[in-house]
């Protein structure tokens, strides 16, 4: 039984909140420990892998933890119309939620290392390559994502979303944020993990364009799949493999971070 739709968007709102607060703190907690950079980018990427495998455990069998406005379009569009499909109304929950929780989690991070709870970065991330990085980072991600669901593998997704940003991080020069609401609450934060705001729109294009990209490559590995469930991250339920069907999307991501 899916749980109320409040019930959901709080479960996203804490878990994309908890997401920040690994990002952010452990970058923090990195910086404070070594003054080389590849050493805090590990330290990062470390937290973030477990954390995001523990959060996707906690809530997918709640709202599906996507935990990204990326994921979140990518599951609505997909699955629009089906049934049992993420609703219109659903995403207007979800997002707001997923960014007021990053902007929260980014305050709460600061909170604990006692820096300012609220001053933007000073960390220019604007140059083409890094866009580049987003795009190809949410690309992969919403690829991952949309790809287990179709294949009945989604309770593989702690370990295998997880793994895929923990890699990403190193792989992509932006550091693999694939995620909208994780880049505007890392600009409220002028740490390790920070985006100054100035940066922000560009990162949110090159990660929607990757979501279309990434739709894409599903059409193209899977096929003509049916729509994808409510729960394309974690299923509470076995998952079973969509029949070919017409194309419901015409052409997946997140949590980076």
């Amino acid at each position: 039984m899916t749980p109320p739709l409040g019930r959901r968007a709080a479960a996203e709102a804490v878990g994309t909140a908890l997401l920040v607060t690994v990002v952010v703190g452990s970058g923090i907690q990195a910086t404070g420990l070594s003054h080389d950079a590849g050493v805090r980018l590990l330290a990062d990427s470390l937290a973030t892998v477990f954390g995001l495998g523990v959060l996707i455990t906690l809530f997918g069998p709640v709202s599906g933890a996507h935990f990204n406005p990326a994921v979140t379009l990518a599951v609505w569009f997909t699955g629009r119309r089906a049934p049992d499909g993420l609703a219109a109304r659903d995403v207007a929950a979800y997002v707001p939620a997923q960014i007021a929780g990053a902007v929260c989690g980014a305050a709460l991070a600061d909170a604990m290392f006692a820096e300012p709870l609220v001053r933007f970065s000073a960390h220019d991330r604007s140059a083409g390559h890094l866009l580049l990085g987003e795009v190809v980072a949410t690309a992969g991600l919403i690829a991952l994502i949309l790809g287990l669901d179709r294949t009945a593998r989604a309770a593989l997704a702690p370990v295998a979303v997880a793994s895929y940003i923990g890699a990403a991080y190193w792989f992509t020069s932006s550091t693999s944020f694939a995620n909208p609401a994780v880049t505007i609450g890392r600009a409220f934060t002028d740490t390790f993990a920070g985006i100054a705001p100035a940066s922000v729109p560009p990162f949110i294009a090159a990660q929607l364009l990757g979501t279309v990209v990434g739709l894409g490559a599903v059409a193209v590995v899977h096929g003509r799949p049916g729509p994808a469930s409510k729960k394309a991250v974690l299923r509470d339920r076995p998952a079973q493999v969509a029949d070919p069907g017409p194309l419901a999307h015409g052409e997946p991501e997140p949590a980076s971070p």
